[in-house]
């Protein structure tokens, strides 16, 4: 509840007239229970019933319209109409303040066809191409335009079938409540002594014939439905907003996993061409090794003498250095030999001294 609704109370009721009823000869029995009294021939509504009465329908209304639902103003009377159309198009919902189209709610269906045409008529004429057309045609076509204008001018934004309806006078708006009730959608109604509000689940007891009566009920009804819905729009907007930052930050979660993603899957395709480049490398250095090792002369390396030979001639002295190791081994027997030896050149010179001295003499 809101301060300005709480603000409605019995004695701006009493000031803008809602106790005054019907002639007491022109009145339904089914609102006996709203009836305070008669006078003059006049019955006074029960404005402490209207009171309570009206604070549920508020409550209600502002239930739906912070559902993000949409209420469908109703009231085609002289005394309501200015004052429908002004809250209705203050708090954003539909409203039928000049004709009750017939079918409306129940043939929803071609009623959105005409509201489409409407809406290309309107087009058509704010680009200024209804101006360029032949004149019949063009009067034809503005003709059409202003029709649709007076039916369905409060509902052009009407996208579906609406969650309530707020009548005022039940006598004048019978088509409207027929529909309603057979589509099984919630009424909040102005309801006047000379009414049936057993159709109604949402009975606004009060007089239904005077300006201000109509001005204070819609502008109680219109106040809570323009808080709860405006609350609704912020909310919305903010969950929206959220919503965007989520979505961005998930974008931008998954753009450095594809980064990450592609940069190791980079990095593993760098790797891997190394590899692949170190592989061939080393395959065409082992190909010459294996290539030049048929080329080696075998005969050279099966027969190590001939060239031992060839060098020996031209250098013999190197051969004979060479050929010395080879006869190192036999340490043993060279000392025996070596005695021998001396023993024999002893032997020999005697003979021979002895020799060189019978030729001289």
């Amino acid at each position: 509840m809101t301060d300005s609704n709480a603000d409605t109370g019995i004695k701006q009721l009493l000031e803008a007239g809602v106790h005054f009823g019907h002639q007491t000869r022109r009145w339904d029995p089914a609102m006996r229970r709203y009836i305070h009294g008669e006078r003059d021939g006049i019955h006074i509504i029960d404005l402490l019933q209207t009171e309570e009465l009206l604070i549920k329908a508020r409550d209600f209304c502002a239930d739906v319209a912070g559902r993000g639902g949409k209420i469908l103003f109703v009231g085609t009377k002289k005394q309501a109409r200015d004052t429908i159309e002004e809250w209705a198009e203050k708090t954003g919902m539909p409203s039928v303040s000049r004709r009750w189209l017939g079918g409306l709610l129940t043939n929803f269906q071609t009623i959105s066809k005409r509201i489409k045409r409407l809406h290309e008529l309107t087009e058509l004429e704010s680009n200024g191409q209804l101006a360029l057309l032949p004149t019949k045609e063009r009067m034809a076509r503005e003709a059409e335009l202003r029709k649709l204008e007076f039916n369905l001018g409060g509902v052009r934004d009407m996208q579906r079938p609406p969650d309530a309806i707020f009548v005022i006078d039940l006598n004048a708006e019978e088509i409207a409540v027929n529909e309603a009730t057979r589509l099984g959608i919630p009424i909040v109604a102005l309801v006047d002594t000379n009414c049936n509000p057993r159709p109604v689940e949402y009975v606004i007891p009060g007089n239904d014939d005077a300006i201000r009566s109509c001005e204070l009920i819609v502008s109680t009804l219109g106040e809570a439905i323009l808080t709860s819905a405006t609350a609704f729009q912020q909310a919305e907007e903010a969950r929206r907003k959220r919503e965007e930052e989520e979505r961005k930050k998930r974008e931008e979660e998954q753009r450095k996993k594809r980064e990450e993603e592609e940069a190791r899957k980079a990095a593993e395709a760098a790797a891997k061409a190394e590899a692949e480049t170190a592989a061939k490398q080393e395959a065409a250095g082992g190909e010459p090794a294996k290539a030049e090792a048929p080329t080696k002369p075998k005969p050279k390396a099966e027969e190590p003498a001939k060239p031992a030979k060839a060098e020996a001639a031209p250098e013999p002295a190197k051969a004979e250095a060479e050929s010395a190791p080879e006869e190192a081994p036999a340490p043993a027997e060279q000392p025996e030999a070596s005695a021998e030896e001396a023993t024999d050149e002893a032997a020999d010179e005697p003979a021979a001294s002895g020799a060189s001295e019978g030729g001289d003499k």
